[in-house]
């Protein structure tokens, strides 16, 4: 499945599923008052912008290369995760604001079987969307699915700590406040998460270990131990990833013959790896 594809689906399905569990979770919220349900509603509802991001970075990033921007528009993907990123660091601060709030005034809340059902039936919903979304991520390598992903499993979490606040809030008047507090807090951590992961990605990535000996094994097959190749480097632009290394061929050789070496090579990692390279060739001496 190709990553346009995949951001379609996945924030389709998530748009449809996160509206109607808010509209339940905002109604319980409601009849018991209860902040932490409302929290975790309108966290669900965040999912749904989220979503909707994902959509429309996905269209932004299917754009062709052009001559303004010759790699393509992939890394609007990577725009799209740090936008839901932020999108889930000013939800984080409110709750943790208001559950604070509310821990002063000592409020207390009275939950009921509503609520249990309502929040049971959450979990199970937004746990079955983030597996969906990271079986996506994993297929197509789309880090703003991967993203949405963390933030329908940071919701999961949220109402597992609530359906945990609800099961001992008549021994503790504080659970509510203090269970907005902990949202807040995984909110934040999910937040921090998403931020390093795509940083990383837009600042460039060494090529790994089991892609160096793959392309390392498959040069020496052919050319043989007298062919030294090294100085790998990965330029990742998403729907297009760029391979720069170096070739130490022999000095003796034409300019021609190492072209056609170099080229080879080239074709080989393109074949195989789905990559464009471009090789520096140096002379053994």
């Amino acid at each position: 499945m190709e990553k346009i594809k995949a951001g379609y689906i996945e924030g389709a399905v998530s748009i449809i599923i996160n509206n109607l569990l808010f509209g339940i979770k905002i109604w319980a919220a409601i009849v018991t008052g209860s902040i932490a349900l409302a929290a975790d509603a309108w966290h669900t509802l965040s999912d749904s912008l989220s979503s909707v991001v994902v959509i429309i970075f996905a269209k932004l990033s299917s754009k062709k290369a052009d001559k303004k921007h010759p790699y393509g528009y992939g890394r609007f993907e990577q725009i799209a995760s740090l936008f839901i990123a932020v999108i889930l660091g000013i939800i984080a601060y409110d709750f943790f604001r208001i559950s604070v709030i509310q821990f002063n005034n000592r409020e207390k809340v009275e939950y009921g079987l509503i609520a249990i059902i309502v929040t049971v039936a959450s979990i199970i919903a937004k746990e079955l969307l983030a597996q969906y979304a990271f079986y996506l991520a994993r297929k197509t390598d789309n880090s703003s699915v991967k993203a949405d992903g963390w933030h329908h499993r940071s919701d999961a979490l949220s109402s597992v700590v609530v359906l945990a606040g609800i099961l001992f809030a008549r021994q503790f008047w504080w659970i509510d406040s203090v269970l907005g507090i902990i949202i807040a807090l995984m909110l934040f951590y999910a937040t921090c998460m998403i931020i390093k992961e795509t940083i990383s990605k837009i600042l460039g990535e060494e090529a790994g270990s089991e892609l160096i000996a793959k392309i390392t094994d498959a040069v020496v097959n052919i050319y043989g131990d007298d062919l030294k190749i090294h100085h790998f480097h990965i330029h990742n632009y998403v729907l297009q990833k760029e391979l720069t290394l170096h070739i130490r061929l022999n000095k003796d050789l034409t300019i021609e013959n190492g072209h056609k070496i170099a080229t080879n090579i080239e074709n080989i990692i393109k074949e195989k790896h789905n990559m464009t390279a471009t090789i520096h060739v140096e002379p053994i001496y």
